[in-house]
């Protein structure tokens, strides 16, 4: 399938610059894929698409304070973005995004610390496949982060934040992401309290959104993209209450795409098939719902799972999610659960009814 096919124009003026207060005051465009009906609504109103028993999933994972400021050799300003943590015994090392050039293994920055006398050397290891960098941090990074580091907004986003948190979900806990699950900052503590008085359960996922979720795929072919590895967990806990609802028959409905791809990962291994495996899409799969499999099985790692056009999904009803970037992995995953067509349709009523688009901007239901 062409990546084109996942491309269309959004007017610049569209994309929410600064989150709506209440949170949950945004627009909800709801998408029925059985019809394919849509219809508007207000994200405060959510509650009235859900029913007693059914399961809302969220990602607990938290945006760390990911954007450092540092200093060349040459005495010029640098910026790094803390991707992820990668093993490296006797030292602290994280892939990164390194601003400006000639930023070659060996070379050494200068991280400004909490203090004037407390410098952070950060020294470049190595290149990645993806354009990143491996660097090496003395004294840990770690220990310093929330003093030194800013939380890093999208690109697209021009105003500062006045208030950081606001780039957290209400139910963020695990430090961990270079960026927010967006479809979880609608919520507020009193949406989350009239979901449960009417039956609705709630439980957590973790995965630590990395910024190659977010990039334009670049190749013609959507099948030639290899999607980056983020750090996944599902408890047993929370697999425990996902497979109880689905033998219920009641509905699990997912917090944005990348609570997505962990309940499907988890299917995945619940299946037999380790990550990065394919599963043959062929012949017919009995319901979960039916012969009383499990639906997902518990799990703590990596997952690289690329969801496109043609994935059979297993551990997902419903979708909560924000409006996405063209030609991105995550408009291509909304697509595969929905259909492309639909999809289509629903951005360009979108944009003809002037939803806020992106990070900040209105959420999409779609059942």
């Amino acid at each position: 399938m062409k990546t084109a096919d996942f491309d269309y124009t959004l007017p610049p003026e569209l994309i929410a610059q600064t989150p709506l207060e209440p949170r949950d005051a945004s627009r909800l465009l709801v998408v029925e894929r059985a019809g394919g009906k849509l219809s508007h609504g207000r994200f405060r109103d959510l509650a009235g698409y859900l029913r007693a028993g059914d399961l809302l999933v969220g990602n607990d994972s938290r945006v760390i304070p990911a954007r450092l400021e540092g200093v060349k050799p040459t005495g010029g300003a640098v910026e790094l973005l803390l991707l992820r943590p990668m093993p490296a015994p006797g030292e602290e090392l994280w892939e990164c995004l390194v601003g400006g050039k000639r930023m070659r293994p060996g070379v050494r920055l200068t991280i400004r610390g909490p203090m004037a006398d407390a410098a952070i050397t950060a020294t470049i290891r190595a290149e990645t496949a993806s354009g990143g960098r491996l660097v090496a941090f003395q004294p840990p990074v770690r220990q310093w982060l929330w003093e030194t580091g800013k939380v890093p907004l999208p690109p697209y986003i021009h105003h500062p934040l006045a208030d950081p948190e606001r780039y957290q979900t209400i139910y963020s806990r695990v430090d961990g992401s270079a960026a927010s699950s967006t479809a979880g900052l609608h919520f507020t503590p009193e949406l989350l309290v009239e979901l449960r008085q009417r039956g609705v359960n709630t439980t957590f996922v973790t995965l630590h959104i990395g910024l190659d979720t977010f990039r334009p795929v670049q190749t013609e072919e959507i099948e030639a993209h290899r999607i980056h590895r983020e750090w996944a967990e599902l408890t047993p806990q929370s697999a425990r209450i996902t497979n109880e609802t689905r033998l219920a028959g009641s509905r699990i409905f997912a917090i944005g795409t990348t609570v997505v791809r962990v309940l499907e990962s988890a299917a995945k291994i619940a299946l037999g098939y380790r990550p990065g495996e394919e599963i043959p899409e062929v012949g017919a799969w009995p319901c979960a719902r039916a012969c009383g499999w499990q639906a997902v099985a518990a799990f703590s790692g990596e997952t690289d799972l690329f969801i496109r056009p043609g994935h059979r999904f297993r551990a997902v009803d419903a979708m909560i999610t924000n409006f996405h970037l063209p030609r991105s992995t995550l408009l291509m995953l909304v697509s595969a659960f929905a259909g492309r067509e639909l999809i289509a349709q629903a951005y360009a009523e979108a944009i003809r009814e002037r939803y806020r688009f992106y990070s900040f901007g209105d959420a999409m239901l779609i059942l």
